[in-house]
């Protein structure tokens, strides 16, 4: 059987389950839930899954779930679909939990109708017979690198090390044995097509800053007190005016916000929170980017008097994305869309874990449509229900075939290459970002 006849019945056997699968993206989008807390969003993983009469593995980095399907054509690589649980917190979001404020305004819950639509239609098709090596489906947890303060209490608890989920999974061995990796995210831009691949992504280190000053009465006495917001505030604009010391090749972006601004308005404030991101395209234009963004956290402890703790965490590495398991997907793409609707993608300069695998493995991160509004918005929304939950499985599931047939001979190629950094160099690079300053001015 050759591989288009192979793509040919799994793509049937992934139309007769259309239904079902759409069903499980809107089940999942109607009970969003926030990284590492994705209970019920990995149950329905997990039961899906053994449905198929796969033996998953659940609870990894808390919440993953992990099932594998040997190819019975011999030995191979293995080659990891992957699918993103988490929600984010977004303001206003007709579909928001009442409770944590989770929304799915990123399109996570199409990734995961698009990985279990796979696995269907592999299995349904018996498409294992004519592969090669070993595919494994997994649901990820903890992507969006919010709720900042709860996973570090997480992590000093000892239940976390990373505060996202691949890196999570990395460090606790949960990719020790894969090769290389892909996934499909959504996309609501125009400029995106309805498919396309980026060249890259940025990466980011994450902070969090508590100013510490000295409470008073704001109104009978603000002479006593040292006044930690506008401390906050000499620092948010210092941040502002080294802007333009950003080099535009780096791609730097710099987005703080205020998490606690004081206790109550006739109180000098005298604790206030900060987290924020510095992004940028390489490893070398992040950490000279920090050390710029700590100089202006200092200048506003120093202008108050005030106490600034520092704490940085490692973020998520920049990413690059494979040429050949790209041209592979460019091809499934121009038979499912349309080449007029496929897009070479350029640089984008948000941050994803998936960035974190691409420096021990090859890895794909495409864009497939069928949102509107924006990302992370509280207009973003499914607006074409086939083409976001429908086509990423098809998708994943040619790239599966296009990896692992004909002898794996795909998924050899893509090995061939040394990725940038092993897993033990990785780990230890990550760690040895993390630090906590006090600054006393």
């Amino acid at each position: 059987m050759t591989r288009d006849d192979l793509k040919r019945d799994v793509w049937q056997a992934i139309d007769r389950r259309r239904d079902e699968i759409i069903a499980l993206g809107e089940q999942i989008r109607r009970h969003p839930e926030l990284g590492f807390k994705e209970f019920k969003t990995s149950r329905i993983v997990e039961d899906t899954l053994a449905k198929l009469g796969l033996s998953p593995r659940s609870g990894l980095a808390l919440t993953g779930v992990r099932a594998d399907l040997a190819g019975r054509a011999g030995d191979g690589p293995t080659f990891a679909l992957l699918g993103e649980l988490d929600a984010l917190v977004v303001a206003g979001h007709p579909d928001a939990d009442p409770a944590t404020g989770a929304a799915h305004a990123c399109g996570h819950n199409a990734q995961i109708a698009g990985l279990l639509g796979a696995a269907m239609g592999l299995i349904d098709a018996r498409a294992a017979a004519h592969l090669a090596g070993r595919l494994v489906f997994f649901a990820v947890p903890a992507e969006e690198y919010g709720d900042i303060e709860w996973r570090v209490s997480q992590a000093r608890a000892g239940k976390l090390e990373f505060l996202g989920g691949k890196p999570e999974l990395l460090r606790l061995g949960h990719f020790d044995d894969v090769d290389l990796a892909m996934m499909i995210h959504t996309t609501a831009r125009p400029e995106d097509g309805k498919a396309g691949v980026p060249g890259s992504n940025n990466g980011c280190i994450v902070k969090t800053v508590r100013y510490v000053g000295r409470a008073a009465h704001a109104g009978g006495a603000p002479w006593m007190g040292v006044n930690a917001l506008y401390a906050a505030q000499i620092a948010l604009a210092a941040i502002n005016a080294i802007r333009e010391t950003f080099r535009d090749e780096d791609t730097i972006r710099v987005h703080p916000i205020i998490t606690h601004g004081g206790s109550q308005v006739n109180v000098i404030p005298g604790d206030v929170r900060l987290e924020t991101y510095v992004r940028g395209r390489s490893v070398e234009a992040i950490l000279d980017a920090n050390v710029k963004v700590d100089r202006a956290l200092r200048a506003g402890a120093l202008a108050l008097g005030a106490t600034v703790e520092i704490e940085t965490l490692p973020g998520y590495m920049p990413m690059h994305c494979d040429a050949t398991m790209a041209a592979h997907f460019k091809q499934t793409m121009t038979r499912l869309v349309g080449e007029e609707h496929y897009r070479q993608i350029g640089h984008r300069t948000g941050s994803t874990d998936m960035g974190d695998l691409s420096q021990v493995m090859p890895v794909l991160h495409p864009y497939i449509g069928g949102a509107r509004g924006s990302g992370h918005g509280a207009d973003f929304e499914i607006a074409d229900t086939a083409l976001a939950y429908v086509a990423p499985a098809k998708a994943l599931a040619a790239m599966a075939i296009d990896m692992l047939a004909d002898g794996a001979a795909g998924a050899r190629e893509v090995v061939g290459a040394r990725p940038p950094m092993t897993r033990e160099h990785y780990l230890s690079f990550q760690r040895g970002i993390a630090r906590r300053e006090v600054y006393e001015a």
